[in-house]
């Protein structure tokens, strides 16, 4: 029970990595928030979660939306006491765009979802972090934040910019003892293609090289995995980081 008695904020957790990531926690000991736009699905993990004798509760959140950050947290201090996790989960993908082809409203609205709630959530639990010196914090960056053509200009701009992020935090307030690292998955089967509506043909032709040399996609649980190791003791030395996934793809 690795994470005995914690308290983890999980975005995105009804489905996917968010999912995994939240029942995985939950094994381990942990009180699970379940944050996801879509509230049903977010219960359906909550109530699986209970159905193996783990505690949760689902809060619904557009993390786009400053005011649902603002309640979800507020909502896990006043149903647990505090929050000992974050994991900013939650993002969608581009449709391969290349940056002539980038339309200001999805470069926005991409952004929102995939790094600027990844700076509000982290901003609204530092008090509550630095109030007990502890805490940790993961971001669900992409192996298109640490490479050039995995995704479009966007998916890959945003990324890239939550794990410079994410490097900044952890240095900032390593002497606080809080951590912040990241994760960088490959292809996973997750339903993040549900985001993509009308693939730019000609992102697609040069990305589709690359494409072919994945080892393979990887399983949610796998990145459950990681993000078990971070939230743990065990990563205690591991700050300001980022942790690849991706049966080596990325080495290539």
């Amino acid at each position: 029970m690795r994470l005995q008695n914690k308290v983890a904020v999980v975005t995105g957790a009804a489905s996917g990595m968010g999912k995994s990531i939240a029942i995985t926690y939950a094994r381990e000991g942990a009180k699970v928030v379940v944050s996801d736009i879509n509230l049903d699905a977010a219960n359906s993990t909550v109530d699986e979660i209970k159905s193996n004798g783990g505690e949760a509760i689902a809060v619904m959140a557009n993390v786009a939306k400053e005011e649902d950050i603002q309640n979800l947290i507020d909502t896990t201090v006043q149903t647990y006491g505090t929050v000992d996790i974050l994991v900013n989960n939650a993002g969608i993908m581009d449709n391969f765009e290349p940056a002539g082809d980038i339309e200001d409203d999805k470069w926005e609205r991409i952004f929102a979802i995939n790094t600027t709630s990844v700076m509000r959530a982290t901003r609204k639990v530092l008090p509550i972090f630095l109030a007990k010196e502890s805490g940790v914090i993961i971001n669900v960056a992409s192996a298109g934040g640490i490479q050039g053509a995995r995704a479009g200009a966007t998916y890959t701009a945003s990324k890239h910019a939550v794990v410079g992020f994410t490097k900044n935090t952890g240095f900032m307030y390593a002497n606080k003892g809080i951590r912040c690292n990241a994760i960088a998955p490959g292809g996973v089967e997750t339903n993040i293609s549900a985001s993509m509506t009308g693939i730019n043909q000609f992102g697609m032709s040069r990305i589709q090289p690359g494409l072919a040399i994945n080892p393979r996609t990887g399983k949610p649980e796998e990145i459950a995995n990681i993000a078990l190791f971070l939230a743990s003791d065990e990563a205690s030395f591991v700050n300001g980081t980022v942790i690849t996934g991706d049966a080596g793809w990325t080495a290539y």
